[in-house]
């Protein structure tokens, strides 16, 4: 078998052929084209409209596609839904109903991260965000180099915990299975156990059939298992039966 050659410097140097989202899209049974080509999705939750169109102009700048744009909470949830984007940006205040609570929904729905936007950091208004399930925030005005770490750690967290949703999900399958088939083992064993009983008891009543009632060894089978099928006897019981009468007695134990 040939040896394995060490890497050398220039290919360590080397650069990343496909990010691990490619990879991961690739593996999933997407296109190549697709996977190389595919932006992240966004979905904008801002009642401002001036603030919403600067935010969108901002994120599609940057590579992203904004596949929804919604002016309050209830239209968010519905975009995200429906498009199911890589991550959602909501702001805190918006009208019918508010971003923590339309977070709420999506991330209860685990549909996708979501970024706050808040007018303030105000602790009690983080608090109530990250409690709802967002998984970043930031302040305004939007700036690019708060903005697009926050998307990319959100989204980030967001794999992170559906993977390891993922995992127990299926550490629980597994520990399922192997209950069941412990669960199928015992009732096997057990099976087994009374199978291998009822011979003991058969033989035994056989052989007293031989002894007592001058049956062959052939002929007293016959007997016990004809007579278990014509009268519906389980063998055990009829076996049991035989001994009863035919075996010697027990003993009594003298005071």
């Amino acid at each position: 078998m040939a040896a394995r050659k060490n890497a050398s410097p220039a290919d360590e140097g080397m650069e990343e052929v496909l990010s691990a989202d490619e990879l991961k899209a690739v593996s999933a049974g997407e296109p190549v084209e697709n996977a190389i080509h595919k932006k992240r999705t966004v979905v904008v939750a801002e009642d401002e409209s001036v603030n919403r169109m600067d935010l969108v102009a901002m994120l599609e700048d940057n590579g992203y596609e904004v596949v929804g744009e919604a002016a309050n909470g209830e239209e968010a949830v519905e975009l995200t839904r429906k498009h199911r984007p890589d991550v959602v940006c909501m702001d805190v205040k918006m009208p019918r109903m508010d971003g923590i609570a339309a977070a709420g929904i999506i991330c209860d729905e685990n549909i996708a991260p979501v970024v706050m936007l808040t007018a303030f950091s105000q602790p009690d208004l983080v608090k109530q965000a990250t409690g709802a399930g967002a998984m970043a925030y930031v302040t305004k005005p939007y700036e690019e180099s708060k903005l697009l770490p926050a998307l990319e750690v959100a989204m980030g967290r967001f794999s992170e915990i559906n993977d390891l949703l993922d995992n127990v999900e299926s550490s629980e399958n597994r520990l399922k299975e192997t209950e069941e088939q412990l669960r199928k083992t015992e009732e096997k064993l057990k099976k087994a156990e009374d199978t291998l009983e009822e011979r003991k008891l058969v033989d035994r009543a056989k052989g007293l059939l031989m002894d007592k009632a001058d049956f062959s060894e052939q002929g007293a089978f016959r007997w016990i298992q004809k007579t278990s099928m014509d009268q519906r006897i389980p063998k055990k019981r009829l076996a049991l039966a035989i001994i009863a009468k035919y075996g010697d007695p027990k003993p009594e134990v003298e005071e």
